[in-house]
């Protein structure tokens, strides 16, 4: 990502990023066709982005009745868990707003993790209507990312395995953190007319440097979608110089 420069935005605060984004996501759902499918991503940042779509400000504007929701990845949790990023867009946002429950497409978190992600692979398959991923048809419009202090994304770790898969379309990630999880992979993600990353906070900041210097492999800096790419940083995550 040596030309991340040339796609990114520096907003002043936490708050002007999440202005900034729900623009963005607004006028980038409005032009979409339909279905137009959107993957979430969980966190602080993006919650304030959910919070701020669901607000008097958006609620009208933005088109929920042409948008299907799916996520990233989950915390293998139950969807009441706080530690579930179903549950925090669903109270943030989804639950606020008039969208069918028919549109709404959580990772499963039940049965054993492997079999849970092989499910939710055949959900993301069968909304796409093909299990081969075409690189000139995007499975999503707008894809969500956030950025570990790691340089992980969705829950794609550092040096793990699970950034080389290229058949699976989504993984049981079952090391590397306290919770089990379930993440989209590399190509699925790609498979975007949209992705947008957000990433807030000066702890974020060293490890943006990195991948702002190019030629990074930390995973945050090998997403290479189809379509546009475009980071929207904090002053506080672009307070670091590249190395």
């Amino acid at each position: 990502m040596d030309d991340i420069y040339a796609r990114t935005e520096i907003l002043a605060d936490p708050q002007a990023l999440a202005r900034r984004a729900a623009e963005w996501m607004t006028a980038t759902a409005l032009a979409a066709g339909t279905p137009c499918r959107i993957a979430l991503s969980g966190g602080s940042t993006p919650k304030a982005l959910y919070a701020l779509l669901a607000s008097d400000l958006f609620r009208n504007k933005f088109p929920w009745d042409k948008c299907e929701w799916y996520w990233g990845d989950e915390r293998f949790v139950p969807y009441d868990s706080p530690e579930s990023n179903y549950r925090m867009a669903r109270e943030a946002m989804l639950g606020k707003v008039p969208v069918p429950a028919g549109k709404i497409f959580p990772i499963p978190t039940d049965g054993a993790p492997e079999e849970a992600a092989l499910r939710y692979e055949q959900t993301l398959q069968n909304a796409y209507g093909s299990r081969i991923i075409d690189r000139a048809r995007p499975l999503f419009d707008i894809q969500l990312l956030g950025m570990g202090e790691d340089g992980h994304t969705a829950s794609l770790l550092p040096n793990d395995p699970a950034l080389e898969e290229q058949n699976r379309w989504v993984l049981a990630i079952t090391h590397g953190r306290p919770k089990v999880r379930i993440t989209m992979t590399l190509p699925v993600i790609e498979s975007s007319r949209h992705v947008l990353f957000l990433v807030a906070g000066k702890s974020k900041a060293p490890v943006l440097a990195q991948i702002r210097a190019g030629g990074s492999v930390l995973p945050a800096a090998r997403v290479n979608p189809v379509g546009e790419l475009l980071w929207l940083i904090d002053r506080a995550a672009a307070s670091a110089k590249s190395p």
